[in-house]
């Protein structure tokens, strides 16, 4: 699915050139679940925001399925991202004013699908995720987690293969957190494939390989006990 050829990212700080992140070669297979960590600061989220074709590298090529993304235009690049790629994001980004409902049928909106069926798409992503009851919630009368659920209908709701997380469960309480992963989990059985940034060992043991990132470069692949 992807592969980095000789990718690097690089700012400039005081007059100093930092990398935040640089690989001679990555690549990431159709249906992996990957988990990407270390400590803060040292690329997790570059590297997502390269993958997700929202931050061009300074040097190198990012390949989806072949395809290098940082050569497609910007009205490209966007289609890809709502047709394709997934995103779950820590702070959830719901739109306040909508109705859990409602902001499950806003990436229906923006494809254009027909309203009906952005009804019946939406109740049935709802249902999945155990939120059935809760259709005409607004974000304030949900607690955290099933916020959390409702971000994750919405990432489904354009039936995306490839799905990247940045720190999904970092404010969920222990259960909400194993509801999400136990979503993770059947997402990879149905042939989507996942990349999760993380800083809970839990969370990341539950991925088939970890990629350890410092100071911008890979130190080190693994293959999770899950895995084995």
């Amino acid at each position: 699915m992807f592969q980095l050829r000789d990718v690097s990212k690089v700012y400039q700080k005081r007059r100093q050139q930092v990398v935040a992140f640089r690989a001679d070669q990555l690549e990431i297979g159709t249906g992996e679940y990957v988990a990407v960590v270390g400590p803060s600061g040292s690329g997790k989220t570059t590297l997502l925001s390269l993958l997700g074709g929202m931050l061009s590298p300074d040097s190198g090529q990012v390949l989806f399925d072949g395809q290098s993304i940082y050569d497609l235009s910007l009205t490209e690049r966007t289609r890809l991202r709502r047709e394709r790629i997934g995103f779950v994001f820590q702070t959830f980004n719901l739109i306040p004013y909508l109705t859990a409902l409602e902001n499950v049928q806003v990436p229906l909106f923006l494809g254009k699908v027909a309203a009906s069926e952005q009804r019946d798409r939406s109740i049935a992503l709802l249902e999945q995720v155990g939120l059935k009851d809760r259709l005409d919630h607004k974000p304030c009368e949900l607690s955290t987690g099933q916020q959390q659920r409702v971000a994750l209908a919405r990432t489904l709701a354009n039936n995306p293969r490839l799905i990247l997380a940045d720190e999904p469960t970092g404010n969920l309480d222990p259960e909400s957190r194993e509801a999400v992963l136990a979503m993770f989990d059947g997402f990879v059985r149905d042939g989507r494939t996942i990349v999760m940034v993380t800083h809970d060992p839990a969370a990341a043991e539950r991925s088939a390989r970890r990629i350890l990132l410092r100071d911008g470069v890979i130190e080190a692949e693994v293959q999770s006990r899950s895995a084995a």
